[in-house]
């Protein structure tokens, strides 16, 4: 009865490291003993070249001109491999300006606003770290970064938003590999800023109203009145309003963007006395948007906030109020 030849799993790949000598080959003499004998490449080549297999079984290699400093190169990433945080030698190279590129590509399945805002915090990252390799920055060059960031004169919430960034960065570079640890931790982390949210009295938000160009009005009472986003209340399109029975119901954000939520697509109700002011606002544009510029076109986001800047003082609001804040 013959044997069943028994069955092993395909082994992985040795990740013992070894370092060689590419100007001595070892061969047999005529009488079967093992010499050593200048290689074929004898003093053409680095000679001490160091290789090891990583866990994922890619073999690494890299050339020294002594074999002490092979060894010691070889000992760290083995080293590494056992410490559960090895970077492959070409990933080291990789620097913050190239994944910045690689990363934002993959975050592009995100809403085009939001994919916009992370092109902005990018810019900024790579003016700063753009040519340093990732497994470069340490967190002492966190710190230094966000400290410039206030020396420039950004806010305390934007400083905070742009380490957030960073660090959203680099925890993907360490799901990928990448790097061994992030650099950015409750340690390195500024100030988030001084919660900002300001609630404008009635005779603020009609002070307001009155000091703004005719054209955003509608805009004015679509925030304090109706709770609308910035981007919603400047895409808000005369079809959008049931002037019968005084609802307003949202579709798109500026400009034909979808809206943020499946709740902004809530029907709002609102005051008679509201829906003749928008009523009448109709004949000031193109017949299509409610909210206009002095020239009858459309006013977008940027027209809309900057009018109310304008008009802050006159109204007695602080000077760091927003569109936001009249829906609060």
């Amino acid at each position: 009865m013959s044997k069943t030849p028994r069955t092993t799993p395909r082994q992985r790949r040795s990740q013992r490291g070894a370092v060689e000598d590419r100007w001595r080959k070892r061969v047999k003499d005529e009488d079967g003993n093992t010499i050593e004998v200048p290689s074929a490449v004898a003093g053409t080549v680095t000679r001490w070249r160091a290789r090891y297999v990583d866990n994922a079984g890619r073999e690494h290699t890299r050339a020294f001109d002594r074999k002490v400093d092979a060894q010691k190169w070889i000992e760290k990433q083995l080293s590494a491999l056992l410490r559960g945080d090895h970077v492959a030698p070409k990933d080291a190279k990789l620097t913050v300006g190239e994944w910045c590129d690689k990363w934002l590509v993959g975050y592009g399945t995100r809403r085009k606003s939001t994919v916009r805002q992370a092109e902005v915090h990018l810019k900024i990252i790579k003016a700063h770290f753009g040519s340093v390799p990732l497994s470069a920055v340490k967190p002492s060059d966190v710190r230094t970064w966000t400290a410039v960031l206030k020396d420039e004169g950004r806010a305390d919430s934007y400083i905070y938003a742009l380490y957030s960034r960073l660090s959203q960065l680099f925890t993907d570079a360490v799901h990928d590999g990448l790097v061994a640890r992030n650099p950015c931790s409750r340690r390195t982390s500024p100030g988030t800023g001084k919660q900002r949210a300001y609630v404008a009295t009635t005779r603020q938000v009609w002070a307001l109203y009155e000091a703004v160009p005719e054209g955003v009005r509608p805009a004015i009472l679509l925030g304090a009145h109706a709770g609308l986003r910035l981007a919603e209340a400047a895409a808000l399109r005369v079809e959008d309003v049931d002037f019968g029975t005084g609802v307003v119901s949202p579709s798109i954000q500026w400009v034909d963007e979808p809206l943020k939520s499946d709740a902004s697509r809530t029907s709002i109700p609102i005051p008679k006395e509201m829906v003749h002011l928008l009523a009448e606002a109709i004949q000031l544009g193109d017949g299509r948007f409610l909210a206009s510029d002095q020239w009858g076109n459309p006013a977008g986001p940027w027209t809309i906030e900057r009018a109310i800047r304008a008009c802050r003082e006159t109204a007695g609001l602080p000077d760091d109020f927003r569109f936001h804040d009249l829906r609060h």
